[in-house]
């Protein structure tokens, strides 16, 4: 997902193959908003901003939350796990909150790339998760059968209910942890709802960068504590 989003941000086929335009997605829907008079430029900037923190906003409330009930430690581990049903928290209305917020992520950061670099980088990101959850749900289904099935069958697996019939399932959330390691979401939502105002792309960038970097610093040093608390027992 770092090589699309790298290949979304750079654009290449813009200067390659003349396809698109560079500018930001965010000015270039403010000026088609205006040009096709549904707003004028003054309020179809703040209209698109709005949009575009909302979506951030999203994708970091729905990794949060997804982690913080799933685990940080279940997060670190590349291994697939397929031992219990997680019905707490986001879990009782999708069943895959922490994807969900990644397309939101995905979405608003896609705000700051040129528009055909949003659209590749949604639909590539878009395939590459529904390959990752199918993966998934045929291995909770041979770890689980009829346990997870009778959760697939209550749980929509990408548009969330706004009620739901299933019980949660008792994890405690674990909100610290799950801010610091879901540091990228929260600094997409603070680049765009802050920096976006200052109508500066190269601010946005770096202020998304600066996050994503605070982000595998963290996870990088909360794996190394997991790693030495497991070898000193």
């Amino acid at each position: 997902m770092v090589v699309i989003v790298g290949l979304g941000f750079w654009s290449p086929w813009i200067e390659a193959w003349s396809v698109g335009q560079r500018i930001a997605l965010l000015e270039w829907l403010a000026l088609e908003l205006s040009r096709a008079g549904l707003l004028p430029f003054t309020l179809a900037a703040p209209a698109v901003i709005v949009v575009a923190s909302l979506a951030a906003l999203c994708g970091a409330v729905l990794r949060v939350s997804g982690t913080a009930y799933l685990g940080a430690q279940t997060m670190l581990d590349g291994q697939m796990h397929g031992d219990r049903v997680v019905a707490g928290g986001p879990y009782r209305f999708v069943r895959n909150p922490l994807y969900l917020g990644t397309l939101f992520m995905m979405a608003a950061m896609g705000f700051a790339m040129p528009p055909t670099g949003a659209v590749f980088t949604l639909v590539l990101v878009g395939l590459f998760l529904v390959r990752l959850i199918l993966a998934e749900e045929a291995h909770l289904t041979e770890q689980m059968g009829e346990t997870y099935q009778a959760y697939v069958r209550a749980v929509p697996r990408l548009l969330p209910r706004l009620r739901t019939s299933v019980e949660a399932s008792g994890e405690e959330p674990h909100w610290m942890r799950a801010v610091l390691h879901e540091l990228a979401p929260i600094g997409v939502f603070i680049a765009l709802s802050c920096f976006s105002w200052t109508y500066n792309n190269e601010t946005i960038l770096r202020a998304i960068l600066v996050s994503f970097g605070a982000s595998l610093v963290v996870r990088a040093l909360v794996k190394e504590s997991k790693v030495g608390q497991a070898a000193a027992q």
